[in-house]
């Protein structure tokens, strides 16, 4: 199924912004997109028409078994359910389908009721953000891929006819590949955010805040790459300058608690991993503190 030149069918269950934007990309690339599953009739037709090729379900549907790979794209808590619903409809008929879901978190094992009726069962997880409106760079982003030797065999074309690099995990990485994602991203725009407001604060417009700080945090990244963490490292820590830190956090007491508490977090695991010597940096840094 996976070698031959023949285009191949792909259902996709929960085309939200994820799924949309897989299905679009493998469309351009030469696959047939069948069912498109979504929770309602009108989102099922937005979907098709983000996609470009598909037929819209407002619900799980046999139409699905039509595929020869099925993508599931809902939110984590929905897969197993989902899972359970199309294993009822299909039954023997999921012989020889493949099933992939795009959770970062959550293995293969959510997908049991359909291995169970003779599907090969598996994950696929870019690690790259999605937008609605920006459409996703994937030249290059590594794909998370586990599951059974069919499953990580459909994995693997699909991350790279995306232009990915498809990186097999073993099932129990998942949960701790996925929390370093979210400290990359998720994480890093909440600092990021809470940075900008501490300028709105002093007068900055969200335009002017915006500009002295992303350039800055640029850079670091820039740094990050071509120098290394430890050279790119900068800041009062950095230089072991605790009286600042003291200022800082003083004049962070005037924020709500979290911005504080997150500047102190912040400052601990950068000595923790980016110190020389992180022992002695720690210790220096909690004397300060304890003192604040």
């Amino acid at each position: 199924m996976l070698t031959r030149r023949m285009p191949i069918t792909l259902a996709i269950v929960g085309a939200g912004r994820l799924g949309r934007a897989l299905g679009r990309l493998l469309r351009d690339r030469g696959w047939r997109i069948g069912a498109v599953v979504t929770r309602s009739a009108a989102t099922a037709r937005t979907a098709v028409r983000a996609i470009g090729d598909g037929t819209p379900c407002e619900k799980p549907t046999r139409r699905v078994l039509a595929a020869e790979i099925i993508l599931i794209t809902t939110p984590d808590g929905a897969i197993r359910p989902v899972a359970d619903e199309l294993a009822s409809m299909g039954r023997e008929e999921w012989r020889g389908k493949v099933v992939l879901h795009t959770s970062g978190a959550l293995d293969h094992h959510e997908l049991a009721a359909l291995e169970r009726w003779g599907a090969a069962t598996g994950s696929l997880h870019p690690m790259q953000t999605f937008s609605p409106k920006v459409k996703p760079h994937l030249e290059g982003v590594l794909f998370a891929i586990e599951g059974h030797t069919r499953a990580l065999k459909a994995a693997r074309r699909i991350a790279r006819e995306l232009g990915g690099v498809p990186v097999r995990l073993r099932a129990g990485a998942k949960p701790a590949y996925h929390a370093a994602g979210a400290l990359a991203s998720g994480h890093v725009l909440g600092i990021v955010e809470a940075a900008v407001r501490i300028l709105m604060g002093q007068g900055f417009t969200r335009r002017q805040a915006t500009q002295a700080l992303l350039p800055l945090t640029r850079q670091t990244l820039e740094n990050y790459v071509h120098l290394g963490p430890a050279a790119a490292w900068t800041g009062p820590v950095s230089r072991g300058d605790y009286s600042t830190v003291a200022k800082h956090l003083k004049a962070l007491g005037k924020h709500p608690k979290e911005y504080g508490a997150a500047y102190t977090a912040v400052s601990r695991l950068s000595a923790a991993v980016l110190s020389g010597d992180a022992g002695d940096t720690l210790r220096q840094l909690e004397r300060i503190l304890k003192r604040i």
